[in-house]
């Protein structure tokens, strides 16, 4: 009788567990998109009757994004938290949500990402990937050794370029400013080294990976807002019944929007802590540096027309932006 009930210990899982997504980040274990995804994971479970779940690599253990999601493909895992660069891997329209000076509010974030719900979705299952929910990282600012007040000065700075990244590329050719293409996983023993001494990135990423320890310095004008999300490969999605693919979307929804808002309270909270640990915060000097600023992106978005996305697209981004600020000056 003990033998028979030690078999159906150690085969009960195999009964009750049938489906494991094999879910792989860059997010350090604690850092808060982790500490929501668990929470994803436990509702899932929990709803499925511990027949659906995630088992969680945090870290950055399969590499880089582009590593990340070339393994993806090929099965080695199933899902990915992640930025605009490993977006761009699979629908690369998507990255017209990182151009610079393009998003100026969570507002027009929001409004964006709503109105071309359906374009993004479209974009992501054409390229075999499913759409769990957009979790961003943030507006991004400019950190650096020097001060920044105006953009001839990120002449005088060796900036960091995520490697491979087309927008990071053509938004330091628009500033005119000096740039190094490495990987976000290099970034940190390269400014220990000095091979670099400037870097962008949220206030919360600038404390989380430590890089603010070695810069003086951050512009408090923002470069972008970051785009980021969590996405499962069609091929893993497909094999999930009907009922467990509503419990994984319905959930991803709900989940990643706890997420986008506790990163956006954790960025307003890292711009304090980042002032008290004495990062000086630099303004462009006038009115004219945001006017070139404004002048930098369009010319940025132009460059990755053919690219990144077609005429239109960009036209018609550019202008739902225009229609959402003056109605929202009017209603003032």
């Amino acid at each position: 009788m003990k033998l028979f009930n030690i078999l159906i210990l150690f085969t009960l899982p195999l009964f009750t567990q049938q489906h494991i997504i094999k879910f792989v980040t860059l997010a350090p274990e604690g850092s808060t998109w982790i500490n929501v995804m668990r929470e994803y994971d436990a509702a899932v479970r929990k709803e499925s009757g511990g027949k659906l779940g995630f088992k969680i690599y945090p870290g950055g253990v399969a590499g880089d994004e582009k590593d990340v999601i070339r393994k993806i493909r090929l099965g080695q895992y199933h899902s990915t938290g992640i930025t605009g660069v490993g977006m761009g891997e699979i629908a690369p329209k998507v990255r017209i949500l990182d151009t610079p000076f393009l998003l100026r509010s969570y507002s027009e974030v929001d409004f964006i990402l709503q109105k071309y719900e359906e374009e993004f979705n479209k974009a992501f299952l054409e390229n075999n990937f499913v759409l769990l929910g957009w979790a961003e990282v943030g507006f991004v600012y400019t950190f650096s050794n020097i001060p920044i007040k105006q953009i001839k000065d990120l002449k005088g700075i060796k900036m960091w370029a995520w490697e491979g990244d087309p927008v990071a590329e053509a938004t330091f050719k628009s500033l005119n400013a000096n740039f190094i293409p490495l990987s976000i996983t290099d970034v940190m023993t390269s400014l220990q080294t000095k091979l670099i001494d400037g870097f962008y990135t949220s206030p919360l990423a600038a404390i989380s990976l430590q890089w603010f320890t070695t810069v003086k310095y951050m512009l408090d004008f923002p470069l972008a807002d970051a785009a980021g999300s969590v996405v499962i490969s069609k091929k893993e999605f497909d094999k999930l019944s009907p009922e467990h693919q509503e419990i994984l979307l319905r959930n991803g929804k709900i989940y990643m929007r706890k997420l986008t808002e506790l990163s956006r309270d954790d960025n307003r909270k890292s711009l304090q802590s980042l002032k008290n640990a004495k990062i000086i915060f630099t303004s462009l000097v006038n009115d004219q540096e945001k006017n070139i600023c404004e002048e930098v992106g369009k010319n940025a978005r132009k460059m990755l027309v053919g690219n990144l996305y077609d005429n239109d697209f960009l036209s018609r981004v550019e202008n739902s932006l225009q229609e959402f600020r003056t109605k929202k000056n009017n209603s003032k």
